[in-house]
């Protein structure tokens, strides 16, 4: 009499169970940066669209005043890193043209930036302003000295070519008390920066001061006119800039490579960080008469 054997029921071993993880963890390895990548396509996107809205308003601007904004509005130049004066910025007077018509009648042009009166449209944070890929994108906020918080902006008018004061004798199109009209920009709107981004933390008076925090010059890309180890100093330790400094700076931001950027035209652009200097200061400067071709930059 044969007795029947039982079927053992086979199941993995422990040397195919590692494997199996080990093959996961590969794929996984092999496909977040793939998916990183894409996320941050998204949201290069996303910014380039922000600035087209910021591009078409100042147009908007122009078509109905016959000039561009004035980059900041103040009595007296240059512009010191300060709360003193008026100081409304470009960003105020494009509001109507980004639906925000309410913030812009609730705000008092004659009494300027910092007066309390203001601090409820200060307050705003406008999601027009932010970029993604800022790691303040959500939560960007400038920190005022006063232990008061006001929104901040990621993006800025270009005041000057090169690391210079904010003043009326600046070669860029958004300056102090600036009415360019497009007439005036002789080296043609395409070839012309009006607003790019900026980078780093040390950001005080928010989205409506006409300062640093919303003006910057093309002297370079990424850690512009402060120099590397001073600017990473300055971001890892929070600090802000000295009060009533004339300190101005570049344009940045968070994106691999380079910097979107708006030019006069309306058309959105992405400027690589190995951009050649002299033709990056040539984009920012509206009368220098360099000959340039599309394809340089």
């Amino acid at each position: 009499m044969k007795i029947a054997k039982k079927k053992m029921a086979r199941g993995f071993t422990l040397v195919e169970l590692l494997v199996v993880i080990a093959i996961i963890g590969i794929l996984v390895g092999l496909l977040l940066p793939a998916v990183q990548a894409a996320r941050e396509a998204a949201r290069r996107m996303a910014c380039s669209n922000n600035m087209a809205q910021l591009g078409l308003a100042a147009n908007n601007f122009e078509f109905t005043y016959g000039s561009l904004p004035s980059g900041v509005v103040n009595e007296t130049g240059p512009i010191r890193y300060e709360p003193i004066g008026n100081h409304t910025s470009w960003t105020v007077r494009l509001l109507p043209y980004l639906e925000q018509t309410q913030a812009y009648e609730s705000y008092d042009q004659k009494l300027g930036a910092y007066a309390s009166e203001n601090d409820p449209v200060r307050r705003l944070r406008m999601a027009t302003f932010s970029c993604p890929s800022s790691p303040d994108a959500y939560q960007h906020y400038a920190s005022n000295a006063d232990g008061t918080n006001f929104p901040a902006t990621s993006y800025v008018g270009i005041h000057h070519s090169e690391e210079s004061p904010i003043d009326v004798t600046n070669n860029g199109v958004l300056f102090l008390n600036s009415n360019l009209k497009m007439t005036e920009i002789k080296d043609g709107l395409t070839h012309t920066i009006l607003i790019s981004e900026k980078r780093g933390s040390g950001d005080q008076l928010g989205w409506v001061s006409g300062t640093r925090d919303t003006l910057r010059n093309t002297s370079t890309i990424n850690f512009a006119g402060l120099g590397l180890t001073e600017q990473v100093k300055r971001e890892k330790e929070k600090s802000p800039l000295a009060v009533g400094s004339l300190e101005v700076g570049g344009i940045g931001s968070y994106h691999t490579g380079g910097v979107n950027a708006v030019f006069v035209d309306g058309s959105v652009r992405f400027l690589s960080q190995n951009i050649e200097p002299e033709i990056l200061k040539n984009l920012g400067n509206r009368e220098d008469r360099a000959l340039m071709s599309d394809i340089d930059f």
